[in-house]
């Protein structure tokens, strides 16, 4: 590694998130607004009442900065750009942070990071063991699209999936089906439990698992003289009436020839179903908030009670009361308090994140990751896969975020934890930081071919006109979404007045150790 290990130890030093007491007395700068938790509604005072009989103390509100780098990550899965956090910071609207959300989830981007993450519970993928192939990936994934983009209320998405027949090239939704490991009634009803109840149908007892397996018993699948298209219908061959028993113990009698999803698919869906919205509302706090009110999101069982049961009855009923528009619940946790926290904690109870005592840093995706290098440096990536061309070809400079398929990679992506698509659950995306990824980051010819050929980093040169302050402000706008303090500045502009050290060298050294920094890595 070329870059000097005195700017990294000053910087990466100054940087290391969060060395600060439990019970700080003041807001850290430039962390933290302040340590005052003032409820802004339903949410903040369901979680507070929780952690006042425990005794725990909440988090500060997180600044401005981190607010606007924060909801940027957990709605559109992309960095803000530097312009975007100096007009964001000096806006002085009191309902700036309500603007901003409102703006992100109108974005294309809100549109493609959510399509990714149902793409990641449905197992779109072309290649084994999920064997969509590429037509049926396409269409899949286009139609997931288009339902997030018209935020089509999640009971007919539901639905749809559900009740869907024909071919899986024709008729998107029938993918469903298709991309299970498995065509019998028992994995079809595993499937449907684990995507729409959050439950785990393996663990149930034999006579309950037999039970949910009755709805998906007439499921049948046929190919056609068309390369890879399958058929998804009703079993033509004559059969009686059905008396099935669904999970909460009613018992629904099916007629001949009537289709038993579709008795599924109404039980599931209604307001008084005590899974559907449960799993929805569970499902998403956990994609904002970094952990369940049931914990794991996709592991809800009777013996798995939420740390908070009021809040999660709250979000159930704001889901149920809009009509299952996601969005709505969506604004509900963005615009919290409890979510604008700070990640600095103010008590070593081991409960408080559970609880939601404060915002927990967590390592950002590995789509997520390698798009923001990309849009640092200005350096397309490339993917590979076993599909041949012309499925495979990946215009320049997309989003990762918005690859429909799962199959189509690359080393970066599988040794940052891309989850497989085998089988929809959350456990499948590794979060834990290895040795090798920060190797990578540290000392590949991979990232070191980015930076070295950075027209970005080149034009932050061009603009500073030799102002080195200029530049050290610049690179942290961009990098880490704030300017730098007082320290990190010193440290920096130190750096470029080593003999030997040039401007461009210098740009490089920095920019490689800030993208080192848990900061850069982490949400927080």
């Amino acid at each position: 590694m070329r870059y000097g290990l005195i700017m990294v130890a000053l910087v990466l030093q100054a940087l290391a998130v969060m060395p600060v007491p439990a019970a700080a007395a003041q807001p850290v700068e430039p962390y933290e607004k302040s340590i005052v938790f003032a409820p802004a509604g339903r949410i903040d005072e369901l979680v507070l009442k929780a952690l006042t009989e425990r005794g725990i103390a909440p988090a500060g509100l997180c600044s401005d900065e981190v607010f606007v780098r924060r909801v940027h990550l957990d709605v559109t899965g992309t960095l803000p750009r530097a312009e975007h956090v100096i007009a964001f910071v000096k806006d002085g609207r009191a309902d700036k942070r309500a603007r901003l959300i409102d703006d992100l989830l109108k974005s294309d981007a809100y549109v493609d990071y959510r399509t990714m993450k149902w793409c990641d519970l449905l197992r779109v993928k072309s290649e084994h063991p999920i064997n969509l192939w590429p037509n049926g990936v396409q269409a899949y994934h286009q139609w997931i699209r288009h339902c997030v983009a018209a935020n089509k209320p999640y009971d007919q998405f539901a639905r749809d999936l559900l009740t869907s027949s024909g071919s899986n090239f024709r008729e998107p939704a029938v993918n469903f089906y298709r991309a299970v490991q498995g065509q019998g009634p028992g994995a079809l009803a595993a499937a449907a439990g684990l995507t729409f109840m959050g439950v785990r149908v393996e663990a149930w007892p034999a006579d309950r698992r037999a039970n949910l397996e009755v709805f998906f018993s007439r499921v049948a699948f046929k190919g056609t003289a068309e390369w890879k298209e399958t058929i998804v219908h009703l079993d033509p061959a004559p059969s009686g009436a059905l008396d099935a028993v669904l999970p909460d113990g009613r018992k629904v009698h099916i007629k001949p020839g009537d289709d038993p999803r579709k008795a599924f698919a109404d039980w599931l869906i209604t307001p008084v179903n005590p899974y559907f919205a449960r799993n929805l509302a569970n499902r998403t706090w956990a994609g904002l908030m970094g952990r369940g009110i049931i914990h794991e999101p996709d592991d809800i069982r009777d013996n798995n009670p939420p740390t908070n049961p009021a809040l999660l009855a709250h979000l159930e009923q704001e889901l149920v009361g809009a009509r299952y528009d996601l969005k709505h619940l969506y604004r509900l946790i963005l615009n919290s308090r409890t979510y604008q926290q700070s990640s600095i904690r103010r008590s070593d109870d081991p409960q408080a994140r559970g609880l939601f005592a404060y915002y927990p840093v967590r390592q950002i995706e590995a789509e997520v990751l390698i798009d923001a290098l990309v849009g640092l440096f200005g350096s397309p990536e490339q993917y590979e896969s076993a599909i041949p061309e012309p499925f495979t070809f990946v215009p320049e400079y997309q989003r990762t975020i918005a690859l429909a398929d799962g199959s189509i990679s690359s080393s970066f992506l599988e040794l940052f934890g891309r989850p497989p698509r085998d089988t929809g659950l959350v456990s499948e995306r590794s979060s834990e930081p290895t040795d090798a990824q920060r190797m990578h980051l540290l000392n590949s010819s991979h990232i070191q071919k980015k930076i070295d050929s950075s027209w970005r980093l080149e034009r932050m040169r061009d603009e500073a006109r030799g102002d080195r302050g200029k530049l050290v402000n610049s690179l942290y706008l961009s990098i880490l979404s704030r300017r730098p303090t007082d320290a990190e500045s010193a440290s920096a502009k130190a750096y470029f007045d080593v003999a030997g050290v040039t401007l461009q060298q210098g740009t490089a050294d920095l920019a490689w150790t800030l993208i080192n920094s848990k900061e850069f890595l982490y949400r927080h």
